[in-house]
């Protein structure tokens, strides 16, 4: 009889272990406010008004972690120009997808399995992918590389290999200086700069290329070609905010050694910085 009690408390535990399981309520993410077209968050990423905090995830794969000076530049580049004082930086290390080349469908596939922070609360999250393969808008041939992409509001990707493998013909700059002005200028984009999301005060729009400035030595300048050529509509086939006709984020090799080169009074890189019609224009935003 002893026996027999012993197994129906064994059998009603394994039951109300079974109905408590079954009972809890999945967790559904919110991924919403992450799947906009780029420049769509311009205002939140900018002003406080909406989220005092950003949350950045660095996806990294293995072997092409970025170098932490140039994070360091990065957030600096945010403290400069948006309200978010609290900007916390996680790292997620990933298994190379093994892809010769990369289009921006299939890097907006692996978001999609890899991303974990996603905008909530008082936090607005971005997500920044760090590649093992190239672009497949790259033309060699012509000198033309692909280094970064925004391709959703809070959704970025950086060519590792490629701007390491720049990098490398030359002695004065370095992985980070690419990296810096790589991010930078990305970033600019996700400010919504220019006429992407943040409205141009002035008219410094080059008219040859969409949302890029046309005042020399600003980094949103059209030589730099860094970003997403237009605002993009979004394909609800491949859910990705596809470019438009022209490459995106295509550049010249060339133009960003000699922008970065060190000046001839000093022995320092220096990443170009926004001017001041840009700047206007994420202050009317919502910005510094």
């Amino acid at each position: 009889m002893k026996e027999l009690r012993i197994l129906y408390m064994l059998v009603f535990g394994f039951l109300a272990f079974s109905c408590s399981k079954d009972s809890e309520p999945e967790v559904v993410i919110d991924k919403s406010a992450n799947l906009l077209s780029a420049g769509d968050s311009a205002n939140d990423i900018l002003s406080n008004e909406t989220y005092d905090k950003i949350q950045i995830e660095i996806a990294y794969v293995t072997g092409f972690r970025p170098t932490v000076t140039a994070i360091s530049d990065f957030t600096d580049f945010l403290n400069q120009h948006t309200f978010k004082q609290n900007i916390e930086i996680i790292y997620n290390e990933l298994e190379s997808p093994n892809e010769e080349n990369l289009t921006l469908q299939k890097v907006a596939e692996l978001e999609k399995e890899n991303r974990t922070a996603y905008s909530s609360g008082d936090t607005l999250a971005i997500y920044i992918y760090f590649a093992d393969s190239p672009s497949e808008d790259d033309d060699e041939d012509e000198g033309l590389v692909t280094l970064g992409a925004v391709y959703r509001n809070t959704s970025m990707i950086i060519h590792e290999i490629t701007i390491r493998k720049l990098a490398s013909q030359s002695l004065a700059i370095s992985n980070a200086d690419v990296e810096a002005a790589t991010l930078n200028h990305e970033s600019g984009h996700l400010f919504g700069l220019v006429n992407l999301g943040t409205t141009a005060l002035s008219d410094h729009e080059d008219t040859e290329a969409e949302n890029h400035c046309n005042v020399d030595g600003c980094l949103m300048r059209a030589e730099l070609q860094f970003t997403l050529s237009g605002k993009s509509k979004y394909d609800p086939l491949t859910g990705v905010y596809a470019k438009n006709q022209n490459p995106a984020c295509i550049l010249s090799g060339a133009t960003i050694m000699s922008l970065l080169s060190p000046t001839k009074t000093g022995k320092t890189v220096e990443v170009p910085g926004l001017d001041a019609a840009c700047i206007a224009d994420i202050q009317g935003n919502g910005g510094r």
